[in-house]
């Protein structure tokens, strides 16, 4: 805890002086049923989507509570259900059955709000020759944790520092929020958005010291260079420095994360959209990671590099999304992603696709109904070259989803969602893997 004192001290004494404002709610799992189409995949964060929300306004809103009277409670319940057939021919399988409950108060003399949130993950079915499925701690045993205890601090009306225990979604260090329970952090962070207002420029920032990690199938919290493979007594936090632009249909930012002696990253990520006609909308991003060993190489005993780049084109159409993308890997190690889920636009719901010297094509196509309010499915096919590494091979990788999400009547709140995937891995003697999740939230309305 001393290098977060150290971090609080500094900023402390750099906006203390700054009138006081701001706050954000907390991500849900997935977009409302009225949102435009999108292709992010369950458990990433896309740069333009991190440190605070895209709504300055409502980002404003949140500032002017009065502390008791202004107390919100957030209460999900959670089942899941997943089988995998690996590679191998081996099995994971389990059924989980929990969810979380939480508050935040309002703001206490409009500097200081208090927060906490418990999750829990029982089992109701996991045999123990079938482990590994994410859904329970290891060996199929339900668990039960106070993920979120903190502190949020108003700087001014535009700036927030939390320090405590909590989730936060940048590209690689996000709640990875995929399985029965989101990854959490023992953390100081600062958050920030200005401009915004009647079509201004904005700039969204973060800045941070993680010092450990909650996994999402675990009740402890750990050192975060043990968590990225570090040998355990190794005891190193992460420091994250980062922004983002956004000017009409442009956005664009970068953001840094060092851990002394494991892991330097970079990653910058920028979109654009135009317009095609008065119903129809082209997105093209670009994105760039970079990653290297730091200090000592305590993470793989020696010096490593490795990097991915990465296209992507969406052709949006009332209620259908096409999707186009292209990522290749090389630098001579495969990437990192130890403390959330990947960024890579290939990315998908089994594979990542970001061995060194990998390549990788994607064609997504979904559709939102318009006759059945909150309902929708996709389709989405991977294909991945042969990486470097001699007994490596090239896999593909089709993905089939299917999510109603209840919007209206006395259902409102639930959200069901069925994932397939199939995952062909060539060589000498082809392998198939093949992944079926079922899960099930609900978000009683009205807390």
């Amino acid at each position: 805890m001393k290098p977060i004192a150290r971090v609080l001290a500094a900023v402390a004494a750099a906006w203390l002086p700054v009138g006081v404002q701001a706050q954000t709610p907390a991500t849900a799992p997935d977009a409302p049923s009225d949102a435009p189409p999108d292709s992010t995949e369950q458990g990433q964060t896309p740069l333009d989507a991190a440190f605070v929300p895209r709504d300055r306004a409502a980002w404003i809103r949140e500032t002017r509570r009065e502390a008791w009277k202004d107390t919100t409670f957030d209460v999900q319940a959670r089942t899941f259900y997943l089988d995998r057939d690996k590679y191998d021919d081996s099995q994971s399988s389990a059924w989980a059955l929990g969810g979380s409950a939480g508050f935040k108060t309002g703001y206490f003399r409009e500097r200081l709000a208090l927060a906490a949130t418990g999750y829990t993950s029982q089992r109701l079915y996991g045999p123990d020759d079938k482990d590994g499925t994410l859904l329970l701690k290891p060996g199929q045993k339900g668990y039960t944790v106070l993920g979120e205890v903190y502190g949020e601090f108003l700087l001014n009306q535009d700036t927030r520092l939390k320090l405590g225990r909590f989730g936060i979604d940048t590209p690689y260090v996000n709640r990875n929020d995929a399985r029965m329970t989101p990854n959490t952090f023992q953390a100081l962070a600062v958050q920030g958005v200005y401009g915004g207002d009647d079509g201004t420029p904005q700039w969204k920032f973060g800045a941070g010291y993680f010092d450990k990690i909650k996994e999402r199938n675990s009740d402890t919290f750990v050192s975060m260079a043990k968590d990225a493979g570090a040998p355990a007594w190794v005891d190193r936090g992460v420091y994250t420095l980062g922004a983002n632009y956004t000017q009409g249909k442009l956005s664009a930012g970068a953001i840094y994360y060092h851990s002394n002696d494991i892991i330097s990253i970079f990653y910058t990520e920028g979109k654009y959209a135009l317009p095609v006609g008065d119903t129809a909308r082209l997105n093209l991003a670009l994105q760039y990671s970079d990653q290297d060993s730091a200090g000592d190489n305590l993470l793989k005993g020696d010096e490593f590099s490795a990097h991915q780049w990465g296209a992507k084109a969406e052709l949006a159409y009332k209620g259908a999304l096409f999707t186009t993308g292209y990522t290749r890997a090389s630098g001579g190690t495969n990437m990192q992603n130890p403390w959330s889920g990947y960024p890579g636009y290939t990315s998908v719901q089994v594979e990542d696709f970001n061995r060194n010297g990998e390549g990788a094509w994607l064609l997504r196509a979904s559709y939102a109904f318009q006759s059945v309010k909150g309902l929708s499915l996709y389709a989405l096919y991977v294909d991945g070259s042969d990486p470097d590494a001699p007994n490596e091979y090239a896999k593909d990788e089709y993905n089939l989803n299917a999510q109603w999400a209840v919007a209206d009547g006395p259902l409102k709140g639930l959200m069901m969602r069925l994932r397939y995937a199939h995952v062909t891995q060539k060589g000498p003697q082809s392998s198939n893997l093949d992944d079926l999740r079922l899960l099930v939230y609900y978000d009683p309305p009205g807390l």
